[in-house]
């Protein structure tokens, strides 16, 4: 004799959801809060299928640390936010080399050290990745990928192998884009790289151009860790197009703590904040 289950039975049945650990529901609540601002205790235990009580101990856990606000039935990010703002005009090269130099120094530094455990190195264009590759120039059994004229003339007579991508060349950044640049290095596969941006925001990544950014995205797909190098100057500030949101890369260099609103997307996509140690004086 056969025996069938009800169906209504079957439908009703759900697959058991791994419990997540502490520090995932976190990261989690953490992720929902930089999206939408503000959480509902009942939303995430739902989402998570625990507990309104485990989601109310996490949030207490996270109000502690600064992270969050707890308010009846939720919590709120903290309002210590600085404003955003929107750079429109991209300065000169020479203009942005001299600006914040001592902290794109120091991030350099240590940008530089980390690349020295890899062979094949992508540096993006832009004013510290011009002086990670002044570090990187008499480095021996490295290749260097680069779409920046600049880069690849003052690495030219150093040790590494040099790759400049091929196309079109933009103006005073001297950086090559367009359709062949990009064909030429999506083939390609790098041990790591080095991105440079205008801004962040809990929204993402930004630059200036178009051009630029085609190539920051290639890097980004087809490196094996991204790093993002940025100077203070750059928080909580837009320019023209958005390169890519915060996940997805593995590392940010800077010199000081970003702003509580960065600090909290950062945690959330789960990118490692490397802040840059000062550099030795004279003597």
């Amino acid at each position: 004799m056969n025996v069938h289950k009800d169906e209504s039975l079957i439908q009703d049945e759900k697959p058991e959801r791994p419990k997540l650990l502490a520090q995932d529901r976190q990261l989690y609540i953490l992720n929902v809060l930089v999206q939408q601002g503000s959480i509902s205790v009942s939303q995430i235990a739902a989402e998570l299928d625990v507990s309104d009580m485990t989601i109310r101990r996490d949030l207490v856990e996270l109000e502690t640390e600064g992270k969050l606000v707890r308010i009846h039935g939720g919590a709120v990010l903290p309002e210590n936010s600085t404003p955003v703002d929107m750079d429109r005009e991209e300065p000169s090269f020479s203009t942005r080399l001299i600006r914040n130099s001592g902290a794109k120094a120091r991030i350099a530094a240590v940008a530089a050290d980390i690349a020295c455990g890899y062979r094949t190195v992508a540096l993006d264009v832009g004013t510290t990745t011009y002086l990670v590759a002044e570090k990187l120039v008499e480095r021996n059994r490295m290749q260097i990928f680069t779409n920046s004229v600049r880069i690849a003339h003052r690495m030219g007579s150093g040790a590494p192998e040099i790759y400049l991508a091929g196309g079109y060349m933009r103006g005073d950044e001297m950086a090559m884009g367009g359709p062949i640049a990009v064909a030429q290095f999506e083939q390609l596969w790098f041990d790591v790289a080095f991105i440079g941006i205008s801004g962040i925001t809990a929204s993402g990544f930004y630059d200036y151009s178009f051009e630029d950014v085609d190539l920051k995205r290639v890097y980004l797909s087809r490196s094996g860790y991204k790093v993002v190098l940025c100077d203070s100057s750059k928080f909580q500030r837009m320019s023209l197009v958005n390169i890519a949101p915060l996940q997805g890369v593995d590392m940010l260099i800077t010199e000081n703590s970003p702003p509580p609103a960065i600090a909290l997307a950062l945690e959330a996509a789960r990118i490692k904040v490397v802040i840059a140690p000062l550099l030795p004086g004279p003597g």
